[in-house]
């Protein structure tokens, strides 16, 4: 191994190799369920580093099939299901793509912006800002995640229902394949139809069959308004119907529509007491709506004050809030977005990232928060999530007073059958944006169908022969 090591010194320098000292920053997961120990971190700073790591290490592999050395590609280490910490083996290269954070252009003819996979999606926002464009893409770790890590598990969050995934947002990719050969697709193309579109391959394939390292991704025209609207609704049904009336009412200009379970918003108003949490007390249920307008704020509120004032009258709506100011708005965003820390300080969870055709979301909603109050007395449920596009984060916290890692220990397979029983019986996914990593590997081989599986699998045959790249992820292998 040491040979190896000397060799990945000389491509991406002494400094860039790590091998010692406190390497936990990239050996354990976010949610700390999980904690490996790698052979090395490796920081290559350009495309050509890493085909040249990558070709490396499989002409090692193959040479040393006993030593079974493979790489693990890291962006910001913000994954939620295990998707890019080493194993326990010492085996694995931690390939860290943090210092490729460059923005190589922007084309404002063709309403594009290209950058490399180690870019922060905080910055590519704020890049796209100064050049006075929108990039829609918009999730709590927008601090840290990265590009890469957003294409490698097709990062959904909070503007899906207008703008699509990351998937809809990204025309192409550079990828540097198991072989160590780089492909070049940063076309920016809309319409090639010249064979198989083989950046879908990558996007969602969470490193198992190549590491992205760039890639280009649509821009919008910024908004002439955004506006913010906080609702309390009686139902899981009226927050449904008060999605139908936001589409008729705003039509494109609705970005975002967010549902919040009462008890997750009491875990902000008890863990962050600075945070001004509105109206959680008076409904089971509060919505979050925003509209963007491309007219006028006058409009856009005139817009919101119709949609509001048809919701009242429908009763799905009992009260509302609109945002004064983009101070207010934030604030509000802020709730929304601490629902998932405050559920970290009161203890582990079970999380459910899940998608179902929001047609069947209530009933899928009341038939499990029953099933799952009948096996576990005093369970405690975190819904939350993406209602506009489906996507549910519908956790499960342990009864007051549990014990929270015992809880996970004895009940979360148990939890995860009958949850995941539930979504396939109203025709949903098990996981609608954060992957499936290695934490979701067992439970996709239940409910994926066999043929699916089957093509997966020849898939990853053909491209990564060696399971060379981020093996024990997505698929068995």
């Amino acid at each position: 191994m040491q040979n190896l090591l000397n060799e990945l010194r000389t491509i991406v320098g002494n400094a860039h190799v790590l091998s010692e000292g406190d390497l936990s920053a990239w050996e354990q997961d976010w949610r700390q369920r999980a904690h490996g120990k790698a052979l090395a971190v490796v920081r290559p700073g350009s495309t050509a580093e890493v085909a040249a790591v990558v070709q490396t290490c499989a002409r090692h592999r193959a040479a040393y099939p006993d030593q079974a050395v493979s790489i693990v590609p890291q962006g910001g280490n913000t994954s939620l299901v295990v998707g890019a910490t080493p194993d326990d083996s010492g085996r694995q290269i931690v390939l860290s793509l943090q210092r490729m954070n460059r923005v190589r252009a922007v084309d404002n003819a063709n309403l594009t912006l290209t950058a490399e996979a180690g870019c922060v999606l905080q910055t590519v926002q704020e890049h796209a800002l100064n050049a006075g464009y929108l990039f829609p893409l918009s999730l709590a770790a927008e601090g840290s995640c990265t590009l890469g890590g957003n294409l490698g598990s097709n990062a959904g969050g909070t503007q899906v229902l207008r703008f699509g995934n990351t998937r809809e947002l990204c025309l192409g990719l550079e990828v540097v394949t198991p072989q160590g050969e780089v492909w070049n697709g940063l076309s920016g193309l809309r319409k090639d139809n010249t064979g198989y579109d083989l950046r879908h391959l990558f996007i969602g394939s969470e490193g198992t069959l190549g590491i992205i390292t760039a890639a280009t991704m649509k821009l919008y025209p910024l908004p002439a308004a955004q506006l913010t609207a906080w609702a309390v609704v009686p139902s899981m049904q009226a927050a449904v119907t008060l999605l139908g009336l936001a589409h008729h009412h705003l039509g494109a200009g609705l970005t975002g529509f967010e549902v919040m379970s009462q008890f997750a918003l009491s875990l902000v108003d008890k863990h962050f007491k600075q945070l001004r949490v509105p109206l959680w007390q008076d409904g089971p249920l509060c919505v979050l709506l925003e509209n963007s307008d491309h007219e006028s704020e006058a409009h856009a509120r005139q817009q919101f004050e119709g949609l509001l004032e048809a919701a009242l009258a429908d009763g799905c709506v009992t009260d509302a809030v609109v945002a004064e100011n983009l101070s207010q708005a934030k604030a509000l965003w802020q709730v929304r977005e601490s629902i998932s820390l405050a559920q970290s300080q009161e203890g582990l969870n079970i999380k459910h990232d899940i998608s179902l055709p929001i047609s069947n979301i209530p009933a899928f909603v009341q038939t499990t928060d029953a099933a799952l109050v009948q096996v576990i007395p005093g369970v405690r449920l975190v819904n939350f999530g993406h209602l506009g596009d489906g996507n549910l984060h519908y956790n499960v916290q342990a009864p007051e007073g549990v014990d929270a890692a015992a809880f996970l220990r004895e009940h979360e397979p148990e939890v995860n059958r009958l949850v995941f029983d539930a979504v396939t019986q109203f025709g949903g996914s098990i996981s609608a944006e954060h992957g499936i990593g290695s934490l979701k590997l067992h439970q996709l081989e239940h409910y994926k169908s066999p043929v699916a599986l089957a093509m997966m699998r020849s898939i990853k045959q053909a491209l990564d022969p060696q399971n060379l790249m981020n093996p024990g992820r997505v698929i068995k292998f």
